[in-house]
This record gives C-alpha cells, structure tokens and sequence, in this order.
C-alpha cells in the first residue's frame, strides 16, 4: 500500500486551509483528487474530534451568534424530490466569543428551528455561566435560547432593516451580490438585562467574511459549491480547527485558543492523531 507522506499531507491540508478547492489542491501537489478527499475527510473528523473534546467548560462573556450559508449539489431553488435530503441550502451556525475569538460551536445544517435548538443546546454544554448573547432576528432562536440557557442568560437581537426591504422589494439585479445597504438597525432585548455596547454581531459576522474568503465552497456566484453534505462538514471542522489552534489571529497577537486559555502555544496541527493516508 502506498503511504502519502507526511510532508505530502501537510502540503495538501494546508492548500485546503489556504482556500483552494479540491481539484486546484490536487494539481498544486500533484496529489489525486480522490486522496484530497480522502484526507479532507480523514483530517476533518480529527479536527471534530479534537475540538469536542477541547471545547468545554470555556469561559465566554459575551457571546455572537450567526449563520453563514452555502449549498450542497444544488441550490434550494432547484431541489426537487428527487434529489437526497442533504441538497439543497446548508447553514453553517457558528458562535464567537467577542473578547478570545474563539469559536467554541458551530453546526452545519438546514436553517430550521430544529437545527436552531440544537446548536444552542449544543453551546450551553460548552460554556460557563451565563454569557450575554446576541443573535440576529431569526425566530426560531427566541425559544432555543430560552430552551438551552433558561431565564438567567442576557440576550438581545439585532433586527436589521435594508434598503430593499424599505422599497418593497427590489429587482433580482438589485440583490444579486448581497441584501443591500443596511438602512437601520435596531437592538431587541429578549431577556435577561444585556449590556447595550455588548449587543453586535459585528465580531462574528466579520469572522464568516474570513470563512466566505478562505474556504472555495462558500464562495458566492461562481461554480464551487460543495457535491456532498460529509465534504461540507469535514472542510468546515477542518477550519475551525485551523482558525482556533494553528491561526494566530491579527489582533490577538495569538490564536483564540491560546487567548482562551485552552493552550500555550500555537498548534501545528492535529495531523498526528490522524491515521496513515493512501
């Protein structure tokens, strides 16, 4: 059996981290595009892993959370009942803490309520205390905050109103690159008493930018898109393990990790627990 090295591997995850996509990271290191994948998905589960099991009892005060969207085979517009229950749009759900910049939960999955109480139950095992939480309007997050954090947690909700909106809707021309100019924004207290200059999601918002910027799949109006909802999954655990233990961040000066207190130095990566790689 040919074994890729190790050198080989470290090449290609690190072309896969950098924002290439499989096929351009297959022809930078001249490595098949069945073996990507297969150490994609081998490396992802060893990212899943490690940050399960690392991502506990984090102190987090205030805490930003969003989604940032993507699709698997095709989009939602063009499913129909015939393709697999994993096409269509998939959201990656994603809470930042605002002083660390950790990521210490995230999620890929449709944008339901279901999906929203689980990713907040999920949270709720992962940190202390109770965080001041901040949201956008999505609905469904009222009752799963509520359900995963009780009463005592301070939460509020930034309701956004853009341009388009105002003018009761606007060409397909109009939206074609984004919503449009945000024309007024309006903080929401749900419960608990939040701290006002803590209610944003600037933090976490501008961290999916980064994600939209550094992973091929999320990339918007061109043909990369994601073929199965396992790619999807592997390429984002493979950058939240990235961005939280091997990246040091600009500000920080440090990875969030390390800010956190989770570790004290910079990870080069969790290739050593992986197993070898045809």
């Amino acid at each position: 059996m040919n074994v890729l090295p190790m050198g080989e591997r470290v090449r290609v995850v690190s072309a896969l981290v950098d924002g290439c996509s499989l096929r351009a990271t297959g022809r930078m290191t001249g490595v098949s595009r069945r073996t990507v994948t297969d150490l994609l998905l081998r490396v992802g589960e060893g990212c899943r892993r490690v940050l399960d099991e690392r991502m506990r009892e984090l102190h987090c005060d205030v805490l930003e959370l969003d989604e940032v969207s993507s699709f698997v085979g095709c989009k939602e517009a063009h499913r129909d009942e015939d393709h697999p229950d994993e096409y269509g749009d998939q959201y990656t759900w994603v809470a930042l803490d605002a002083r660390t910049k950790i990521v210490p939960c995230f999620r890929v999955d449709k944008r339901t309520a279901a999906s929203a109480n689980e990713f907040a139950a999920d949270l709720r095992g992962r940190v202390l205390g109770a965080p001041q939480i901040t949201t956008d309007g999505f609905k469904p997050y009222i009752e799963a905050i509520e359900a995963a954090f009780g009463t005592r947690v301070n939460y509020a909700q930034i309701l956004k109103t853009y341009q388009s909106d105002e003018a009761g809707g606007a060409s397909r021309d109009d939206v074609r690159y984004s919503r449009g100019r945000v024309v007024r924004s309006v903080k929401r207290v749900v419960t608990g008493t939040p701290n006002e200059a803590d209610v944003s999601t600037l933090y976490v918002e501008r961290s999916n930018l980064t994600k939209r910027m550094s992973q091929r799949r999320f990339t918007r109006l061109t043909n990369a898109f994601s073929t199965k909802l396992d790619n999807l999954r592997a390429a984002v655990a493979l950058y939240f393990g990235y961005y939280n233990f091997c990246r040091v961040h600009l500000t920080l000066r440090v990875t969030p990790a390390m800010e956190a207190g989770i570790t004290d130095h910079v990870w080069s990566g969790p290739f050593q627990r992986l197993p070898e790689v045809a």
